[in-house]
């Protein structure tokens, strides 16, 4: 099923996020809640994962979004992806909004938009072989007919550099590199528009993720497929992303083009993350770590999530949340210390 035409969907956009917060409560059980009762200082606990995230990808578009562990990167990709539903905000696929979809609708843009995870062992059916692995979800959706389904599973894993003829081995008979493979084909097995990459490359050596970051570019340009590629690794997200957002606990602190970031960033946080990617020029530079740690998402800081490690905070930061606003054309930063410029 094809959703029907885009109506006020901005600059081509595909996918746009607004004001999107995810927040995980944990209830007090029997127990819990009769020892609150008697005076005990155990509470329910909150997660503040995402706090009004903004985001536009465009149709075609590779979007790389940047954090330290623990930022929420993820959770942002699970709600893009349909694992998650948002605590508040809106999500729009191609200018609708998802959460009003009717149930067939709904079902098409779950399909359109698929994930592909960290671990691929993880993530994979130990007890399935390859080829129900790749074939059952378009079988399930009508995609393929039952004839079809030998020679369909066989074009995607070969799409993907697979050798069809090993569709009948199991997860485990199969490498690291190979089985990240299986993952991507699964995805472009429902035919989808836009991939989540959480993390994809991150479980692989080295020279196997180049081959898969390769594989993306392929598969992009082969079948015009939109990113957005969730990373700690700044120099694979530089190497195949046209726009990257940082993000720093929960929320989005900077985004530009990709060369614009990297020659010249503007937020303190993003100054701190480039400043410790390895590069030749700088191979005999000390290694200066940010200091102190990323604050608890359970109770975060006031103000600017980033004054607590930031050199150059101000009573405002400590005080007032910095808004995410224009400096540039194409370039957006959250920074008091803009507003002096």
């Amino acid at each position: 099923m094809s959703l029907p035409a885009t109506q006020g969907a901005p600059n081509g956009a595909l996918m746009e996020l607004h004001g999107l917060s995810k927040r995980f409560v944990k209830t007090l059980d029997l127990a819990g809640k009769l020892a609150s009762k008697l005076g005990s200082s155990i509470r329910e606990e909150t997660v503040y994962a995402l706090d009004g995230v903004n985001m536009t990808v465009a149709k075609g578009e590779v979007v790389g979004l940047v954090g330290e562990s623990g930022c929420g990167k993820s959770t942002l990709g699970r709600i893009v992806a349909g694992i998650l539903e948002p605590t508040e905000g809106q999500m729009y696929y191609e200018g609708r909004h998802v959460a009003t979809l009717e149930p067939a609708e709904a079902k098409a843009v779950a399909l359109k938009v698929q994930m592909i995870f960290q671990d691929p062992f993880a993530s994979l059916n130990p007890r399935m072989r390859v080829r129900d692995i790749v074939g059952e979800a378009p079988l399930v959706h009508g995609l393929v007919s039952s004839d079809e389904f030998e020679g369909y599973v066989d074009d995607v894993l070969g799409r993907c550099g697979l050798d069809a003829s090993y569709k009948r081995r199991y997860p485990h008979q199969f490498s690291g590199g190979q089985r990240q493979r299986i993952g991507i084909a699964r995805a472009l097995a429902v035919r989808p528009d836009f991939i989540v990459c959480d993390e994809a490359v991150a479980a692989l050596d080295v020279s196997i993720q180049a081959q898969i970051l390769n594989l993306f570019i392929k598969l992009r340009e082969e079948l015009g497929l939109t990113y957005l590629f969730i990373s700690h690794d700044l120099g694979v997200v530089e190497h195949i992303s046209d726009r990257v957002y940082i993000m720093y606990l929960g929320r989005i602190v900077e985004t530009a083009p990709t060369e614009d970031l990297f020659a010249a960033p503007n937020h303190p946080y993003t100054k701190a993350l480039l400043r410790e990617v390895p590069r030749l020029e700088t191979r005999h530079s000390k290694f200066l770590p940010i200091e102190g740690e990323i604050p608890s998402p359970l109770e975060p800081p006031r103000g600017c999530h980033f004054h607590p490690r930031c050199p150059h905070a101000t009573a405002r930061c400590r005080e007032e949340v910095p808004v995410l606003r224009e400096i540039a054309p194409g370039r957006e930063s959250a920074c008091h210390l803009n507003d002096e410029a």
